[in-house]
């Protein structure tokens, strides 16, 4: 499989990177800051750009099979348009170069997700990450109306716990407290996702 990552350099995209080297894909990282990637230089295609800007987009998803995105804003609750911005380049470039398959790492709380949230859940949401939650909503509703084959992830709180390699997945799911998930965890569902047909056109809630 030829893979494009988006977002590479952040904790989740680099479990998505070693799991695709590990399975032999040939995989592609669009980053902005290559020298963050340099452990990584024999072993991955390295093209230097911005993942909000189409073109940079597009010379990366030339002769790619998936693009699987594992943007994110860190510890800021600010999105800064990031992900609209990331939605739009994805889609137009894709269309531009004939890719189809795009996997698309959200949070749990987004959209009508947030209708499933425990109380603790909603109170976060709807204060201190309302802003980035509703650069996301705008993002997703673009990439749910642009005719690609899509897959749209949320998971709960990301931990740096090591994978257990058991999780929960549905498209929606209950909720009490404020649950949580490891990023290598969420990074194996990513994965397998984009090596499969079974959670396209669909969201996949994730938690433990």
């Amino acid at each position: 499989m030829n893979l494009l990552i988006l977002g590479a350099t952040g904790p989740t995209g680099r479990h998505i990177v070693d799991l695709a080297l590990q399975s032999g894909d040939k995989v592609t990282l669009l980053a902005r800051r290559p020298e963050a990637l340099e452990d990584l230089a024999d072993q991955v295609t390295v093209v230097v750009g911005d993942a909000t800007s189409h073109h940079d987009v597009a010379k990366a998803m030339i002769g790619q099979d998936v693009v699987v995105s594992a943007l994110g804003r860190s510890t800021s609750v600010r999105a800064d348009d990031l992900f609209t911005r990331a939605a739009a380049a994805v889609i137009g470039a894709a269309r531009d170069v004939g890719v189809s398959r795009l996997v698309w790492l959200s949070s749990f709380g987004v959209g009508d997700t947030y209708r499933s949230a425990s109380a603790v859940q909603k109170a976060i949401y709807s204060t201190l990450l309302r802003n980035i939650y509703a650069n996301k909503e705008l993002s997703e509703n673009a990439i749910r109306s642009s005719g690609l084959d899509w897959t749209l992830v949320y998971p709960t709180m990301l931990t740096k716990a090591p994978a257990k390699g058991t999780y929960h997945v549905g498209e929606r799911l209950p909720m009490k407290g404020n649950p949580t998930i490891s990023r290598a965890d969420v990074a194996d569902f990513l994965y397998k996702a984009a090596r499969s047909t079974e959670w396209i056109n669909r969201q996949a809630v994730i938690t433990d």
